[in-house]
């Protein structure tokens, strides 16, 4: 599913790490919760910095989204989804149409306050 980047021969420059050791550390990071730049280069995984960008470039070419998909239809084909554990957060749904307005919103405040920002008696030269 990883998009397979061919090396421009002229302008070779850099080579790229591999996409499994981004990958490994991409899940890494995403783990244990710890910051990109804290990822330990002795683990082969390449910095921090370098997975995530390469995170973001899957994302881009919609790698993350096609694995979602054929990881939920495996564990389907399996009969392995327990919806039963299923939870919708509003925070995640859309709600397309909107609320009923309640009304016109009063102010809570118990009367207004002076203007201090600006005095009528400043007089501007120039």
């Amino acid at each position: 599913m990883i998009p397979v980047r061919t090396r421009n021969f002229r302008h070779p420059g850099r080579k790229r790490l591999p996409a499994r050791e981004c990958l490994q550390g991409t899940l890494f990071v995403l783990h244990t919760g710890i910051e990109w730049a804290d990822l330990p280069t002795e683990l082969g995984f390449g910095s921090g910095s370098t997975c995530r960008r390469r995170m973001l470039e899957w994302a881009e070419v919609g790698v993350w989204q096609r694995l979602h998909e054929v990881m939920l239809a495996e564990l389907h084909a399996a009969n392995r989804i327990d919806r039963s554990r299923a939870a919708i957060d509003s925070s995640h749904v859309r709600a397309l149409k909107g609320g009923a307005s309640p009304g016109p919103v009063r102010s809570t405040a118990a009367r207004a306050g002076r203007n201090t920002t600006w005095s009528s008696t400043v007089s501007v030269t120039h």
